[in-house]
Order: C-alpha cells, then sequence, then structure tokens
C-alpha cells in the first residue's frame, strides 16, 4: 500500500511544504550562484530513474565553466567557487531535486541517481536499485555516502529497495538531517565526490 501510493502522496505533500520552507533560502542561493557562475545557477544532467527511465535530474551548481587557452574545461578543483565548496559542504546543492520530486521523477527516499554510463556495468542484482524511485537521500547516503566503496552503497540500495516502508523512509530522513548536520560521510578535505563506478564490484 505504502510503496505503491501512499508513498507518492507522501513525496507530494513534505516536497510542497519543504519547498515552501525553503524558497526565501533558495531564491538567495539562486542569485549568489547566478552571480558566481556568470549566470548559470542550476546544473542539469541526464539520470536513469525509475525502471531505467530517463529524466533530467536538476542541483544547484557548485563549479563555473572557466577554461583554458585551449578551450579545455579546467579541473574541477579550479572551477569550484568559494559558494560552491560550501553548498556542496552542507549538501544543499541537492535542494533544487525537490522539484524533481514533485514532478514524480524522483523520491524524497530511495538510490541516488546515478549516471547512464554505469548501467551496462551492473550485475542483475545491482539492477534492482531501479525497481524503485531515486530519491535525494538513500539508505546508502545515511550509512557512509562517499565514505563507503560501491559494494558497500549498492547493498544498501538493495536493502531499501527490499525493506522499503513508511517507518524506514521517516528513520532515513531523520538521519539525514542529523547527518547534514555533522557533515558526515562527505570526503571534504578533498572536495571531490566518490571514484567513479568500474563494475568490477
Amino acid at each position: 500500500m505504502y510503496r505503491d501510493f501512499l508513498k507518492r502522496w507522501f513525496d507530494l505533500v513534505v516536497g510542497l511544504a519543504a519547498l515552501l520552507v525553503l524558497s526565501p533560502f533558495m531564491l538567495l542561493l539562486t542569485v549568489l550562484l547566478f552571480l558566481a557562475n556568470r549566470g548559470t545557477p542550476f546544473f542539469f544532467q541526464d539520470r536513469p530513474g525509475y525502471r531505467e527511465k530517463n529524466f533530467k535530474v536538476i542541483k544547484f551548481k557548485s563549479m563555473n565553466d572557466k577554461r583554458d587557452a585551449n578551450g579545455k574545461l579546467l579541473p574541477d578543483n579550479l572551477r569550484l567557487t568559494n559558494i560552491g565548496r560550501f553548498i556542496r559542504k552542507t549538501s544543499m546543492d541537492e535542494l533544487p531535486q525537490l522539484f524533481n520530486v514533485i514532478k514524480g521523477d524522483m523520491s524524497l527516499v530511495g538510490p541516488r541517481p546515478l549516471l547512464h554510463k554505469y548501467l551496462p556495468m551492473y550485475s542483475v542484482e545491482q539492477r534492482r536499485r531501479h525497481d524503485v524511485r531515486p530519491g535525494i537521500t538513500g539508505w546508502a547516503q545515511v550509512n557512509g555516502r562517499n565514505s563507503i566503496n560501491w559494494t558497500e552503497k549498492f547493498r544498501h540500495d538493495l536493502y531499501y529497495v527490499e525493506h522499503l516502508s513508511f517507518q524506514l523512509d521517516l528513520k532515513i530522513l531523520w538521519l539525514t538531517v542529523l547527518k547534514v548536520l555533522k557533515r558526515e560521510g562527505v570526503n571534504q578535505s578533498q572536495n571531490r565526490p566518490m571514484e567513479p563506478f568500474n563494475g568490477y564490484n
């Protein structure tokens, strides 16, 4: 009942409420990122969602588009803006995904949407992470996030798919708030995400 019907209503109600409460702050971030990134405050990227259907994930853009003399983008660490570093450390770059939730591409809780290039590398079991909508946060995120390896990350994703419930979603949302406040599970010292998945797990 919850998986097939009530979860979507939960996402809509909580997502709209969160967007209403956070909209003044998100508007301020949009203006600051507009100035820092020369007119492009948002980052859009194709990701596979529920049943591997494509959608565009939206995030606040943490890096500018500065290029070298040959027109090639500079390394990530040279393009990461000061405000971009801040929103990454505090996970605020994920806030625009509330629009993805309201639209129905994502859920508040579920496996994080990864890149399309990983799809051919998944095992049969790993592909089951797409049996539910991807989430802004998930079981893997509250159990290590970027500090765990891909094997553990997929194991947590599959645990969520198999045990999805209202109680588990509430637990994950609560733990997410605590993790964000403590800034746990992020490779902050290097200011870069986890190593790419290479299909060896």
